[in-house]
């Protein structure tokens, strides 16, 4: 009866232990790309309540030109509809994780029509994530034009 316990107890540990791992490096990088991924279709589609989700309370963005937005300055300007993007897609990425926060390089590349003109640009970005109660959060991003050629 004494080695049943035994077993029993271990097998509680097991199964306590592996419901109560954190979640691995690959898991991570594979949300942080469907996240990344989501928030790019978001833009190039105008979906705010999406955007909304994805961008942490905290979130700011230094844009190309060296202005800093916050998250509800970015919702706002996606709710307007001002900008029609054919493109709006990131490449070229690499990941660095650090426990709960993440931090994301690589190039967005876009196409679409502002105010009736249309525009085409390459963008080098660093975006910092962070992993909240509901899910990784882009907290900070960093964009800076890569002239054209």
């Amino acid at each position: 009866m004494k080695l049943a316990y035994s077993v029993l107890a271990i097998a509680a540990l097991f199964v306590q232990n592996a419901v109560a791992a954190p979640p691995s490096a690959a898991a991570d990088e594979q949300e942080l790309k469907r996240v990344e991924s989501a928030l790019c279709e978001a833009f190039r589609t105008n979906d705010a309540a999406t955007i909304e989700r994805l961008l942490d309370e905290t979130y700011t963005l230094t844009n190309s030109r060296a202005v800093v937005s916050t998250r509800a300055d970015d919702i706002a300007e996606v709710k307007k509809g001002e900008n029609q993007y054919s493109e709006f897609r990131n490449h070229d990425t690499k990941m660095r994780l650090y426990g709960d926060t993440a931090v994301i390089i690589g190039i967005t590349s876009i196409k679409g029509v502002s105010g009736g003109t249309p525009f085409e640009l390459d963008v080098r970005f660093t975006d910092t994530y962070v992993r909240r109660a509901d899910g990784w959060k882009l907290a900070a991003g960093h964009v800076t034009r890569i002239p054209a050629k």
